[in-house]
């Protein structure tokens, strides 16, 4: 049986995956990047008469019987997930780094603090709900960047894709010190000196493993790049076992007493809590790949039910554990002798490695389509492996240069996380629902985006100034 499931799991993460890329191609296909400018091209939208006896463009929510029979017709052609994967590829894209730190943030802003993580996965859910709706209003809509670009013409689709790729950099860089933080570990008594070099063993250790992942870069087979997706999914999952076997078989005594609540600690907690929930980007194309789209509120209620008590759970077991002196990632404080341990720390050291060649996939997809179209494959293969090798070194110096994990994902989750799970969603709802939406839901959005901006200016500076302090304390003391 569940040999079966994870055949079916599998298939369905592959079809998704490619339909992803497929899309994401159709998307970067108008964005093109010279130099430091980025320069949205426009989307042609049918025009509607109204529109078109005035000459201008038309972003009415309406679409002809035709188009939207072509547009089902193209829909039902290429959706193929069920409800059961469609949950499986949701709780798949939330589980990641997020869950490494939940114990840590658990302890450092009290067991009361878990009130706000729970908070935190009922607002992601239901911007991922009103995602859902901004799709059905218009079908022709497939991507984050699209709903942007309809909400709030160019402008919002320059932003949104602005956010998008801050958001894919920050979390490699964020990645990269796990890799480099577990690696020591694994590798622990292992002494490795390069004169040419001033670099210690741990940082080695990570520019080895880096280099090992570089040719990811270079795949262009969306199979491959689907594979090394669901290889992560699996390393998550993996990751959780290990912790709870930790608890179950007693190398580690849940005896810690948890503090009620750390408030001065809450901005950077709560970086830590939104960064877990940040799917949302690659939600419109789940949607798309359902076979019936009128289930994707039920999958993301069930979705989001599924991960925030896994992270629950993982936070209290994990604190419990080792209390104060838990790390910022739980493979850290595990017994290092135990076997688990072993399997929990590779499974961090894997994740990261496969997670390059999936994240950079859409900016390699938009840098072809701004190169000329009288290129050779060949050609830009070559300028695409260069331009991702390139930024991967400069993430692997970013991360060798600024190694605090909590600090780095807490300052990701607040400033670029908070926008996109509630800030931009609920944006784009009003704007595109404008006129049609009940008073208490209008407030209700405003309230969230409200809110969102409070918890990302608070927490962005909270972990900001974290992050300069030890920054400069490590160069004072070196």
């Amino acid at each position: 049986m569940w040999g079966k499931m994870l055949k079916s799991s599998r298939k369905s993460l592959i079809s998704l995956k490619e339909m992803c890329m497929k899309q994401k191609s159709e998307v970067d296909s108008s964005v093109s990047v010279h130099g430091d400018d980025l320069v949205v091209l426009p989307v042609q939208w049918a025009n509607c008469n109204g529109c078109a006896e005035e000459s201008k463009q038309c972003n009415c929510d309406h679409i002809s019987a035709a188009e939207g029979a072509i547009v089902n017709a193209q829909r039902d052609a290429n959706a193929n997930s069920s409800f059961t994967h469609a949950v499986i590829n949701m709780v798949g894209m939330l589980i990641g780094l997020g869950q490494l730190s939940t114990p840590y943030a658990v302890e450092n802003g009290g067991w009361a603090s878990v009130f706000l993580l729970m908070g935190l996965g009922v607002m992601c859910a239901y911007s991922s709900h009103i995602l859902g709706k901004c799709l059905k209003k218009n079908p022709k809509l497939r991507s984050f960047v699209d709903i942007g670009k309809h909400a709030f013409g160019a402008k919002g689709r320059l932003v949104a894709a602005t956010i998008i790729y801050m958001e894919i950099f920050m979390s490699l860089v964020s990645y990269t010190i796990s890799l480099h933080d577990n690696l020591i570990t694994v590798f622990l008594g292992t002494n490795l000196k390069l004169h040419l070099l001033n670099f210690s063993t741990s940082q080695l250790l990570a520019v080895v493993a880096v280099l090992i992942a570089l040719p990811t870069l270079w795949i262009r087979d969306l199979s491959s790049i689907s594979f090394l997706s669901t290889v992560g999914i699996l390393m998550s999952l993996l990751i959780f076992v290990c912790v709870a076997a930790t608890a179950l078989l007693g190398y580690a005594q849940p005896n810690h007493t948890m503090p009620v609540l750390h408030l001065h600690n809450i901005p950077s907690v709560s970086g830590l809590y939104v960064f877990g929930y940040g799917g949302h980007i690659v939600f419109p194309d789940l949607y798309k790949a359902m076979k019936d789209p009128s289930k994707f509120t039920k999958v993301s209620i069930v979705s989001f039910v599924v991960v925030t008590t896994l992270y629950t759970t993982l936070g209290f077991m994990g604190a419990k554990m080792f209390g104060k002196d838990v790390k910022s990632q739980i493979t850290l404080s595990m017994p290092p002798e135990r076997i688990v341990t072993k399997i929990a720390l590779w499974a961090t050291v894997v994740t990261p490695m496969t997670k390059y060649a999936l994240e950079f996939a859409p900016f390699a997809i938009q840098l072809e389509h701004a190169l000329p179209s009288s290129m050779s494959g060949r050609t830009k293969m070559i300028i695409r492996g260069c331009v991702g090798s390139f930024l991967l070194l400069v993430i692997l110096t970013l991360a060798l240069s600024v190694p605090y994990f909590e600090h780095v994902l807490s300052l990701t989750g607040s400033l670029i996380s908070v926008v996109i799970c509630l800030i931009m969603p609920c944006a784009f709802y009003v704007k595109i629902c404008w006129g049609q939406i009940p008073m208490p839901l209008l407030l209700l959005n405003l309230s969230l985006i409200t809110f969102g901006f409070i918890l990302a200016v608070m927490g962005t500076i909270s972990s900001s100034t974290l992050l300069l302090k030890n920054f400069q304390l490590h160069h004072s003391t070196s």
